[in-house]
């Protein structure tokens, strides 16, 4: 026996059976493949745009540039001390990520808590308006 020859292997490949939920899914793919099409058709058409190719589709972006221009606007043109009250919110709650160690709801209650707390202490009179809601 060589050292760099090896016994010639056969190896043969064997396709794994489908099992029930895989053929399930298949088959309820097919059936609701029309009514997708339809619906992305219409979400298409919803949102007014204009087919170009079958592959290129060109959206129309007033809509979106209405939907987001005042908050473009007020990020632009921000009141004074507008960043560093946004960075001590933030920060608190990352400090809340980090004391939530353990327990999922920790990890929920904690950082909106304080950073609750935070934008409370920026903006007090919009924290009372929502606190006489709830």
């Amino acid at each position: 026996l060589s050292l760099y020859s090896s016994p010639a292997r056969e190896t043969k490949y064997v396709e794994n059976p489908q099992t029930q939920l895989e053929e399930g899914v298949s088959r309820l793919r097919h059936v609701m493949e029309p009514y997708t099409a339809w619906c992305q058709l219409g979400f298409i058409f919803f949102l007014g745009t204009e087919l170009i190719d079958s592959t290129k589709v060109k959206v129309d972006s007033s809509l979106c540039s209405d939907f987001f221009s005042e908050g473009c606007e007020f990020l632009q043109n921000p009141p004074a001390g507008f960043y560093p009250r946004l960075g001590v919110i933030g920060f608190a709650g990352i400090v809340g990520l980090f004391l939530a160690r353990g327990s999922r709801i920790k990890k929920l209650v904690y950082p909106a808590g304080l950073m609750g707390i935070g934008a409370s202490m920026y903006y007090p009179q919009q924290a009372v308006s929502i606190a006489k809601v709830s």
